[in-house]
């Protein structure tokens, strides 16, 4: 740090505001809000940091510069509008899709209301973006159904229809406009048709609905019945398009919700706007991660973001964590149950799908960042120093200790290399030993691969806890391979992860995409095992008598079960019936071996 930087920090105020830093080159590479603006920014200067970025971040700085702002809310609102500006390199990115629709009201003295993709600062305003292209299309042919908004892209001013240049169109005729453009209709009238249709944009169905009904009411008592007819019939068409809107409850009012999934890069943070009961608007964020941010800080940024766009003023903001921002007259809310619980579920939901959508997208357009990303995930949740490109998993089995086999499943890449299974029979061990099958197994693999020169796995998985676990380990240490492979024991009863060393299991998420990849293999592990197994009991029960009778060769086997089809049936055919295969003399051997007495 620079003798210049450490006056600056020396003397920043105990007040809130927004701090930019500069690297060498003048270029703004972080924007940060505080509300203690000295205490903020001494942090990043004062003390080691965990994290490799901010360590990096701390590294490059070479200047400084600081707004003192009022309040923390302030500071969040400028921080927000720096960040869009600048775009630096160390602070979070908002992935904004920028296909979704918004609808536009233009800021002209008769507003149009369209569609568009473009979000342009021209003094329009912007409702959406709509993730449903059908809804915005829904909710303008509501808006041209119920008022006479025009269409065309004239630009009418108070001069353009005093010059007289306006000409009425078809809209006029067919009463879809009124005639903006000769004046038929003043700028006070036509912008009460825009109160309203912003109204529906902001979701305030229930207050239009209201206006409605009590105007209907007052033209009926005046006995203008063709017009409380015709306000009756808006009434019923905005009551359709409420009734597809998502009902939650009566009892839950106006209030804001915001739900959160993440991983390790990104932040999925959905938004649902609940007015009157009725949940009128839903949007979902995607943030990048760029310094570790918690997810009380990405809250405070998504509450900003969708302040700007959508022109909320909260109230009462239903949240799983609670915002690292203060903000005056918000209320926080951490429900646990009730209807309040459920719209938070239903907002989690909502942005775990998107976070689902959105690796799919990845990995539609890139499978190898798929991948990177999964051996990434792999690496952290089992504390490995690189990749498990390469993983075996073994699994024993017998059963009443008769004919005992191991398996060794491969995964290459987080699949299964089939060709690279492998099946032992089981030598040294006498029966139902698991440790001591484990070690010889093991055992027998390792030092083929060392001696060999071929490709060691960076993981070994092995079926059971603790004692499977510590056999395998004796082995690694044997052969030298301690530091060389990672190794790990799975549990099937509650999927426990056992690490050497440490009589404490992991427990991982039984959503983690690590755990399903050990299940996978265990899974396989036990198929093939018990594949293998069945098929040599099997043999052993169909073929050990014959084989053990003197005189019958493999030959005069495959003939007497040929003809005879199995053991049994050859057991209770006769000697003349045997001879007709073997002769009388090993007709009458065989059959005393198979009827003697047990």
């Amino acid at each position: 740090m620079t003798d210049a930087l450490k006056e600056k920090i020396a003397v920043l105020p105990d007040t809130p505001g927004v701090y930019t830093y500069y690297n060498s080159g003048g270029t703004v590479i972080y924007v940060g809000k505080a509300k203690n603006l000295k205490r903020r920014v001494s942090s990043y200067f004062n003390r080691v940091h965990e994290s490799v970025r901010t360590t990096l971040l701390v590294r490059a700085i070479a200047d400084m510069s600081y707004i003192v702002v009022p309040t923390e809310q302030d500071a969040l609102n400028l921080e927000n509008s720096m960040i869009k500006e600048f775009q630096p390199r160390y602070n979070v990115l908002l992935k904004d899709d920028k296909s979704y629709p918004w609808i536009c009201v233009t800021g002209e003295h008769y507003p149009r209301v369209f569609m568009t993709r473009h979000f342009v600062k021209d003094g329009s305003k912007y409702f959406g973006p709509y993730t449903d292209t059908a809804v915005a299309r829904t909710v303008l042919t509501l808006i041209k159904e119920l008022y006479p908004i025009r269409t065309c892209r004239t630009m009418i001013t108070p001069e353009y229809i005093a010059k007289g240049k306006g000409r009425l169109c078809l809209e006029y005729h067919i009463k879809r406009c009124r005639g903006c453009c000769v004046g038929e209709i003043s700028i006070e009238d036509y912008n009460a048709y825009i109160d309203r249709v912003r109204q529906i944009l902001r979701g305030e169905i229930s207050e239009l609905m209201d206006y409605l009904r009590d105007e209907m009411m007052r033209l009926a008592s005046e006995l203008r019945f063709e017009e409380a007819q015709a306000l009756k019939e808006k009434y019923q068409l905005i009551e359709r398009y409420r009734a597809k809107s998502v009902i939650v409850s009566q009892t839950v009012g106006n209030i804001d919700v915001f739900g959160v999934d993440d991983d390790d890069r990104d932040v999925y943070i959905n938004y649902m706007r609940v007015r009157n009961g009725v949940v009128v608007r839903s949007l979902t964020l995607q943030y990048r991660r760029r310094l570790e941010e918690s997810v009380a800080q990405m809250l405070a940024y998504a509450m900003e973001e969708i302040k700007q766009r959508l022109s909320v003023d909260y109230k009462e903001v239903v949240v799983e964590v609670v915002p690292d921002i203060e903000l005056p007259g918000v209320t926080f809310t951490i429900p646990h149950r009730g209807d309040k619980a459920q719209l938070l579920s239903m907002s989690v939901r909502n942005a775990r799908q998107r976070k689902i959508d959105a690796l799919k997208q990845m990995e539609k357009k890139s499978p190898e960042q798929r991948l990177d990303r999964l051996m990434e995930r792999m690496k952290n949740d089992l504390r490995l120093t690189e990749f498990p490109r390469h993983i075996e998993c073994f699994d024993n089995s017998n059963i009443q200790g008769t004919n005992p086999v191991s398996a060794c499943v491969v995964f290459r890449n987080g699949k299964p290399s089939k060709r690279d299974y492998r099946h032992f029979l089981i030598k040294t061990v006498e029966g139902p030993n698991d440790f001591a099958s484990m070690k010889e197994v093991l055992m027998r693999r390792y030092s083929r691969l060392l001696q060999e020169g071929q490709e060691l796995p960076q993981l070994i998985v092995v079926d059971g806890g603790k004692g499977q676990l510590s056999a395998a380990v004796e082995v690694l240490d044997e052969l030298g391979l301690r530091g060389k492979i990672a190794i790990i024991g799975i549990a099937e009863r509650l999927e426990e992860i056992y690490f050497p060393g440490d009589s404490v299991p992991l427990y991982i998420d039984k959503n983690s995409e690590t755990l399903k990849v050990i299940q996978h293999m265990r899974d396989e592990a036990h198929r093939f095992g018990i594949t293998h197994h069945r098929n040599r009991r099997s043999k052993s029960q169909v073929v050990s008598q014959l084989d053990s009778i003197k005189g019958v060769g493999e030959k005069t086997r495959t003939a007497l079960l040929r003809h005879f089809k199995s053991v049994k049936r050859i057991r209770e055919a006769s000697i003349d019936e045997i001879a007709t295969i073997t002769g009388r003399t090993l007709a009458t051997t065989i059959h005393a071996a198979l009827n003697a007495p047990k």
